[in-house]
């Protein structure tokens, strides 16, 4: 019936079993039965456990942030930067909160920057 294994190189599948050595194949190559997924070590993009609500959080988080007219985000960044926050993090407290960030609250925006990833 010959050599069926299709996922071998061309060099080596227009070979005879007998004559492929190891150094053809290499580490990398995967075993009988081995479908290619994904190495038993890796860590998915939500993390370690299960998924939860991971894929409905991120398309909510990603539509509050494009839902924004071109105008208003640039307003927003501006108002960002006066006040020493990214627009993330401004437009984070808009909708966390539903109130605008004024010079005024400097306890909230310390808050704020105290919380950033070092």
């Amino acid at each position: 019936m010959g050599d069926l294994r299709i996922n071998r190189p061309s060099r080596i599948r227009s070979r005879r079993p007998a004559e492929i050595t190891a150094g053809d194949i290499g580490d990398a190559a995967p075993g009988w039965g081995h479908n290619g997924g994904p190495p038993l070590d890796h860590v998915p993009e939500w993390g370690v456990g299960g998924i939860g609500n991971y894929f409905a959080w991120r398309a909510a988080s990603e539509a509050a942030f494009k839902k924004v007219p071109a105008e208003t985000a640039l307003r927003r960044a501006k108002k960002a930067e006066t006040l020493g926050l990214t627009y993330r993090e401004y437009q984070l407290e808009i909708l966390e909160r539903g109130r605008f960030l004024q010079a005024e609250d400097a306890a909230r925006i310390a808050e704020i920057k105290a919380k950033r990833r070092k």
